[in-house]
């Protein structure tokens, strides 16, 4: 079963559909219809909730708050999490008679007349007090922890969309909290999803104990689900060996990590999947390392690691790379989504492989295969199975439009990296309709080697999205860019080359010769900005 806490009490499941989200069990299941249902597709906020990771054991210290979008996101996720939804932020009535002491994001949106028709409001309460919850934490940590600003105000409502209010009373409520929070602190007013977040956290160290001992005992047994309904199955696997075992059986199951696109063919295609194998429980999948040889050095990324949790190294190791995460859908997708699910899901229009390919990332898959069946003297069956690894180049992976080299019974273990040298130059554009949560019409990203003394090209990688059924890179551009001078004149031949490479669709987005035009002048803004981080331009 799962276990999880909602509002400070602990909730076990397991009959239940695997396909049951995190909304529709508030709303259907436990009859909190605070939680909202907008788009039913992860984009305009409305059901956006907080939550906070357990921790594993006692004393250990307080993860940090997040948020996501309860309309795509699988219950199964939540397991080992505490959920807190928008009504139980807000001290109890019977505590204060005269009226219910609200939480500093409800009381600001009061006061600053952030809500109209109010259908949004529980979601923006939410993503506010995500961002205040966090800063008290820090402030627990460190006392000089500064307060948050207007930018990050902004940024945390970026997944949140309201049609009637315009916004600045919304971002005007995100600095009154502030004030009213310090208010409550001054009168020694504990705030309320601290408490609940404490209180679930001392009970559910306690309750792990317990799990574990029990687990020990039964760890030789076949894996059972954590879910089940009729036939429908979810397994939590707990090791890479329990996955490998699984994905052999169930070569065919549906492999869940974040499921921020996979959510869609449940809440827009109302599909029902038969087995799911969900990898939220997998530490393995979500490490990071940084490897050094005489020739380079290389950054891997675990597979199941989440944008959030790539973020701080990518800021360290790859800046322009981490700028673009500001663009990348939302805070609540980047707090789900993962790196391996955003390649897997092999979507033209996927943020991170136009990137990847002009970093010539490495992946690396794995293949589960059943390699005898036997039937013993009672007419048991047994199987056996093989494990096999494979590291090939991120453009060998994409084959066409949802289709790569994964195969049933396959999945991506990681990613490696090459860390850029002083030589190379990373450029990354990015354009959509919407600056912030928004899909692209059209991303270029360009690596830019220059020779030992910058004055010509060695080298070149053009990465590009939304232009073909699949992430591809520019090859006559990169071609046409070798060798030449450092210059605007150079770039633009190699722009000429672009309708060679690829020949972009139309759709609701842009047409086909926007998205053309469109990357054509990327291209050539790219040389602009190379010319001005030389020590000396190049002619124009």
């Amino acid at each position: 079963m799962i276990h999880f806490y909602l509002n400070g009490k602990p909730h076990q499941v397991r009959d239940l559909n695997p396909n049951t989200t995190v909304l529709e069990y508030l709303r259907l299941h436990e009859r909190q219809t605070d939680t909202k249902e907008g788009c039913g597709s992860g984009d305009c906020g409305a059901c956006t909730i907080m939550a906070q990771r357990l921790p594993s054991q006692a004393g250990t210290k307080s993860e940090p708050f997040f948020t996501f979008n309860s309309c795509i996101t699988l219950l199964s996720l939540m397991d080992g999490h505490h959920l807190l939804t928008a009504a139980y932020l807000a001290d109890n009535p019977e505590n204060h008679p005269d009226r219910a002491l609200l939480h500093p994001a409800q009381q600001a949106m009061v006061e600053c007349h952030g809500s109209q028709c109010g259908f949004c409001t529980p979601g923006f309460v939410m993503s506010l007090a995500n961002l205040y919850e966090n800063n008290r934490l820090q402030t627990q940590d460190n006392a000089n922890a500064a307060n948050f600003s207007y930018d990050e105000i902004v940024a945390s409502i970026s997944g949140n969309l309201c049609r009637c209010t315009g916004y600045r009373p919304i971002i005007d409520a995100g600095l009154k909290m502030q004030q009213i929070g310090q208010q409550l602190d001054s009168a020694n007013t504990p705030s309320k999803a601290l408490t609940l977040a404490t209180d679930a956290m001392a009970s559910h160290a306690a309750q792990k104990t317990d799990t574990d001992k029990a687990e020990s005992n039964t760890q030789l047994r076949p894996i059972e689900p954590a879910l089940i309904d009729g036939s429908k199955q979810l397994f939590i696997p707990r090791t890479v060996s329990e996955l490998n075992q699984l994905l052999a059986v169930y070569p065919t199951a549906t492999i869940w990590a974040g499921g921020t696109d996979l959510g869609l063919t449940v809440t827009q295609r109302l599909m029902d999947h038969e087995v799911i194998i969900q990898l939220s429980a997998l530490d393995e999948l979500q490490q990071w390392s940084l490897s050094e040889s005489a020739d380079n050095q290389e950054l891997t990324f675990g597979a199941g690691m989440t944008y959030k949790q790539m973020l701080p190294i990518l800021e360290q190791h790859f800046p322009a790379f981490a700028d673009l995460f500001a663009r990348t859908a939302s805070p609540q997708i980047r707090n789900m989504g993962t790196l391996g699910g955003n390649i897997a899901n092999a979507s033209p229009i996927g943020d991170l492989p136009p990137v990847l390919l002009a970093l010539e990332a490495r992946v690396h898959l794995r293949h589960c295969d059943v390699i005898n069946e036997e039937t013993d003297a009672d007419n048991d069956s047994k199987k056996s199975f093989a494990v096999s690894d494979e590291t090939i180049s991120l453009a060998e992976f994409f084959l066409d439009y949802k289709k790569t080299k994964l195969r049933p019974g396959s999945y991506v273990v990681g990613v490696h990296i090459p860390l850029m040298q002083a030589h190379q130059h990373l450029f990354i554009h990015k354009i959509s309709k919407r600056y912030e949560d928004d899909i692209s019409a059209c991303l270029l990203a360009a690596r830019i080697d220059l020779s030992a003394d910058n004055s010509s090209i060695a080298n070149a990688k053009i990465g590009l999205g939304g232009m073909a059924a699949i992430p591809l890179l520019a090859q006559h551009c990169q071609d046409a860019l070798i060798g030449q001078k450092v210059n605007i004149a150079s770039f633009k031949m190699a722009a000429d080359a672009m309708p060679l490479d690829v020949s972009p669709m139309t759709d609701v987005r842009a047409s086909r010769e926007y998205r053309m035009h469109v990357v054509q002048r990327l291209l050539v803004k790219c040389a602009k900005q190379l010319m001005t981080e030389l020590p000396t331009q190049g002619a124009a």
